[in-house]
């Protein structure tokens, strides 16, 4: 540290004291402290939010391939729930299920642990989303003649999101606050 003389002879030094940089490391902590909270939320809230874009636009892939196949195409778990992943394929003998040599399109990876994905569609009896070749979704019941549509609802913490699909099969999101059931 060098020292300086001022107008009046005394010698000034240039430079931070220890307690002057002791204090500042102290606002820095307390700071930090404060926004870790907030950073845990942001972090959460962008999982969950990743995961709903990744499950829409498997919806989609799935509309899309089934027109562009002129055939029915399935968005199913990978596993026993759709936080075990998910696949859109071509489900050769409608059993909703992956089978050996049935078309995989895309397979997607597990959810964040921690996360619920929870669907509430017209046909429950088994998680599936299909699409026939003209692009609506469509069930298992009534020979295949009757259209899919409900929710499908995601939560991680506090944050939850939510997939409505019309009766024409278009998926669309929305994000529920804290004590609402619908959007």
């Amino acid at each position: 540290m060098r020292t300086v003389n001022n107008r009046m002879g005394y010698r000034q030094r240039a430079g931070f004291s220890l307690i002057e940089l002791m204090i500042v490391v102290l606002i820095a902590a307390v700071l930090a402290g404060m926004a870790a909270p907030s950073f845990g939320r942001l972090i959460e809230s962008q999982r969950l939010t990743g995961t709903v874009n990744d499950f829409l636009a498997s919806i989609q892939l799935a509309r899309s391939e089934a027109i562009k196949r002129g055939r029915r195409v399935d968005l199913v778990p990978a596993g026993t729930a759709w936080t075990d992943g998910w696949v859109v394929l071509i489900d050769e003998n409608d059993n909703q299920s992956i089978d050996s040599g049935e078309t995989i399109v895309h397979r997607h990876e597990p959810a964040a642990a921690g996360m619920s994905i929870t669907s509430k569609l017209s046909d429950n009896a088994k998680l599936y989303i299909a699409y026939n070749g003209t692009g609506r979704t469509r069930t298992n019941a009534a020979g295949g003649q009757q259209f899919q549509s409900g929710s499908i609802s995601f939560e991680l913490g506090e944050q939850r999101r939510k997939i409505v699909l019309n009766a024409l099969g278009r998926p669309r999101t929305c994000k529920l606050t804290a004590g609402e059931a619908s959007c």
